[in-house]
């Protein structure tokens, strides 16, 4: 065989014989799985195999990845083709099953991350080794996108490391280095170095001419027993009860991934790989999928990348940072700041206080060195460069400051100047309020087109959005600033326009309150809890609002100046104040709110309430419970839309599954609006105005988008812009 180079691969033949296939797309970000990829690849394998001077072939990538995935931007447009998608499935699978029965031996040399059809593209050789580099994932995360593995991971991988795991790996998208990965059976081999890699696959090439896979192998047993074993059966059974009790029915991926291994264990290889892809074709064509495509990958990734930044101005390097507020949250942006890199001033009125929140990044480090995921000496040195204060001049020299006090208009203005004083006039400064508009809190700015909002969730360490408020004042460079620094931290930024809440804190706020108004109509508070669960919430609203306090609900209202605020603003209000003034009921932290928290034990709704609020089961149905909980979030969204809040849907849809959690399966919160039907959404909408009240009135503009048959995504203003 000759060799060949293009802008897809190389493949060079050894004087041993052996081919390498050096994957290197140079024209996309990194190596993607795509049906023109594949083709080729499959022609270069097919003439290997045909070819006498050819030993065997190893697989490789020249990139820093292997390949992580498949290219979603083509899986987003093959929708509404089943029978050709499923013809080109079946030939791709006969063309791997020709490599895998072809008699000469396949070697995947994983150098890099290898997910989904990466992954697959692995699986179809012979042997796998992976280089041990604590970098490099491996994984199917299809399940998290609405799909599962097309190219034979599904019905593969219980073969490799048995139906429990394997099932532990496709269902929850489950991600692995290269030691887990080897203990579970999804590599065989690992090596330490590149040159090792590559040794020992050649070393198995030629101690293997003649290899079988396992599916293959008569002679096989499963890890774990086989499917009809005692321990398979149980695994089974297990598993249809546990997707049941989790995805209440939202997510067909996790029950067409079920079905397939269940049908597909029961068959030949190649009868189970045809049953794949027919359930792979139909999610394809499924709204969850195309919803969690468009918004879990595509949005993400976009807003991941610093979409959001003005485009014409230069990049704002955060080389110092300055941090007022030791608290929870200013100890974790420490944190995450610090980890990315760069030196933080972490200040509060006291050097203790400000110490005291240095030494939660010290807590995570020490987990972090317990788990092998991080030395010693790499925590130490991030631990460096937070230097706690309560000098006010230490500000000097930040590059961007975020202020992280507790919210109280008068302490924030006192910080900001105090901060002013010594900051330079051209860098920014932020404040972390979740809800005091940023337009009023920049009154207290002598620069205010250098005054923007940077809101974290909490923890944030782990919560991956930031949400960026811009103010009247706010100018662009301020706005490239802090989208600059949250990609820099590894978070992802969604830029909204300024309001009481913004977007994230005031439609996570109708979340609770619904909650509380259908506990106070007599709706039992364990159906509330359970209904928003099944559909996908992660808690119910009760349950959230213990974890971010009723006093805190409480403080915001007082602290809001705005008068003649709306009936159902202050009937919230009223709810929570009884239960907090009149029966000490506070926070989870406290241990007494919606539920009990005795130590130790599993949380408890709070007998208490049956007493306030008299239960009846038969107060409302299931269907109007469950729609009053998820239509007032994507109500509110889509005020914030029209309002102009929100700059874009998809920024709306991000920021709710991000922000507070609302299903993936719907797209957000914006698109759960098409999810249900906009017609239907409006229909439902004016019947709540009838019978609940005037937080239910739909706005001109969604009213027009039913009338017109658009969907929210072809929104472009308010009613007027809508042509019906």
């Amino acid at each position: 065989m000759q060799n060949i180079k293009n802008d897809l691969f190389h493949f060079t033949v050894g004087n041993d014989g052996i081919g390498i296939f050096t994957i290197n797309q140079v024209n996309n970000p990194t190596n993607l799985f795509s049906t023109g990829f594949i083709q080729e690849y499959l022609k270069v394998a097919h003439e290997a195999i045909a070819d006498d001077s050819v030993r065997g072939m190893i697989i490789t990538s020249g990139r820093s990845m292997f390949m992580p995935g498949a290219d979603l931007r083509e899986l987003k447009t093959m929708g509404g083709r089943a029978a050709e998608q499923f013809a080109g499935m079946m030939e791709m699978h006969a063309a791997f099953r020709a490599i895998e029965t072809g008699g000469k031996p396949f070697v995947a040399a994983i150098n890099g991350t290898a997910m989904g059809g990466g992954l697959e593209l692995c699986m179809a050789c012979h042997h796998r080794i992976v280089l041990n580099n604590i970098k490099i994932k491996l994984g199917f995360p299809e399940s998290k996108v609405g799909l599962l593995p097309g190219g034979g991971g599904t019905v593969k991988l219980p073969y490799l490391m048995g139906l429990q795991n394997a099932l532990m790996y496709l269902m929850q998208g489950k991600e692995v280095r290269p030691p887990q990965a080897l203990k579970d059976g999804l590599v065989d081999d690992t090596a330490e170095t590149a040159e090792d890699l590559m040794a020992k696959a050649k070393d198995w090439i030629h101690n293997n001419p003649k290899p079988v896979q396992p599916w293959d192998n008569k002679k096989h047993r499963m890890p774990g027993g086989s499917f009809w074993s005692p321990g398979g059966v149980q695994t089974m059974v297990g598993a249809m009860g546990n997707l049941t009790k989790m995805a209440h029915g939202n997510y067909p991926a996790q029950n067409y991934i079920l079905k397939v291994v269940h049908d597909g264990m029961q068959v030949t290889i190649d009868r189970a790989l045809e049953i794949e892809a027919r359930y792979f074709v139909k999610l394809l064509d499924s709204v969850e999928a195309k919803n969690m495509i468009r918004t879990g990958f595509m949005g993400i990734q976009a807003a991941k990348k610093g979409k959001a930044r003005p485009k014409n101005e230069p990049p704002y390097e955060v080389k110092k940072l300055g941090i007022l507020g030791a608290g929870m949250m200013g100890a974790g942006i420490a944190y995450v700041s610090a980890k990315a890199g760069m030196d933080v001033v972490l200040k509060d009125v006291t050097l203790e206080n400000a110490e005291h929140g240095k030494s939660y990044s010290k807590k995570l480090l020490d987990k972090a060195i317990a788990r092998n995921r991080l030395t010693p000496e790499k925590a130490e040195a991030l631990l460096s460069r937070i230097q706690p204060t309560d000098d006010p001049a230490a500000m000097q020299g930040c590059d961007l400051v975020i202020e992280a006090v507790f919210e109280d208009p008068n302490l924030k203005d006192k910080v900001t100047k105090e901060t002013e004083a010594v900051l330079s006039a051209d860098k920014v400064y932020a404040s972390n309020t979740s809800t005091i508009p940023i337009t009023l809190l920049a009154e207290s700015s002598q620069r205010p087109e250098n005054f923007i909002g940077i809101h974290f969730f909490s923890p944030v360490d782990k919560m991956p959005l930031v949400e960026i408020i811009v103010g009247e004042k706010t100018e662009a460079k301020a706005i490239a600033a802090a989208v600059d620094y949250t990609v820099a931290i590894g978070k992802i930024p969604i830029v909204v326009n300024d309001s009481r809440g913004f977007f994230t804190s005031r439609c996570f706020g109708t979340f609770v309150a619904e909650g509380m108004f259908l506990l106070e109509e007599g709706v039992p508070p364990a159906m509330i809890e359970n209904i928003a669960k099944q559909k996908g919430m992660p808690v119910g609203p009760l349950a959230v609002h213990d974890e971010v306090t009723l006093t805190l609900s409480l403080h915001v209202f007082d602290s809001d100046p705005t008068l003649n605020k709306p009936k159902h603003a202050v009937r919230s209000y009223e709810i929570i104040k009884n239960l907090v003034e009149n029966h000490g009921r506070t926070s989870k932290k406290d241990g007494k709110g919606f539920y009990d928290y005795p130590k130790g034990e599993k949380k408890k709704l709070w007998k208490g309430l049956a007493d306030i609020y008299p239960p009846d089961i038969n107060t409302l149905d299931k269907e109007t419970i469950a729609k009053r909980i998820m239509h007032r979030q994507a109500l509110e969204s889509f005020r914030c839309l029209d309002e102009g809040v929100l700059n874009s849907v998809t920024d709306g849809d991000i920021g709710s599954v991000l922000g507070w959690g609302f299903p993936i399966y719907t797209g957000g919160a914006l698109s759960y609006i098409d999810f249900v039907g906009v017609r239907e959404f409006v229909a439902d909408c004016d019947n709540f105005m009838e019978r609940f009240g005037e937080r239910w009135l739909v706005p001109d503009s969604l009213r027009a988008l039913a009338e017109a048959g658009k969907s929210v995504h072809e929104f472009s203003g308010k009613s007027a812009t809508v042509a019906v």
